[in-house]
């Protein structure tokens, strides 16, 4: 999968078993709903790509609404809070790339709960 020693932000190549259709699916699941439907599928939650990016799409969309929720109470603000989600373009686009995106916090995070 992706080397611990190397911090960038996307891994540099793609690992050889991962398929266009786990491409495909990893940048799906960066919509939420999609996300918890990959990872109660069997076929789907075994393939170690789809489930990393699924658990960290989840963990991400969850972290945008809290984000969303307390940037909705100022006024000024308001209006801007839809924009934050144009940022989970960014992570899909990597997965359709076949690269382990790295979201700094949240990466770090999820593998450490062993949940990827």
């Amino acid at each position: 999968m992706t080397d611990e020693s190397a911090t960038p932000e996307v891994t540099p190549e793609a690992s050889p078993e991962i398929t266009s259709d786990d491409k495909l699916w990893g940048a799906l699941s960066y919509f939420a709903l999609i996300a918890i439907i990959m990872l109660l599928t069997e076929d789907k939650k075994n393939r170690p790509f789809i489930k990393y990016h699924a658990v960290q799409a989840i963990a991400f969309s969850v972290v945008l609404a809290v984000a969303s929720i307390v940037l909705g109470i100022i006024p000024v603000v308001q209006c801007l809070t839809p924009l934050i989600w144009l940022v989970l373009i960014w992570p899909a686009v990597g997965a359709y790339g076949g690269k382990y995106v790295v979201i700094p916090v949240i990466t770090d995070f999820i593998k450490k709960q062993g949940w990827v």
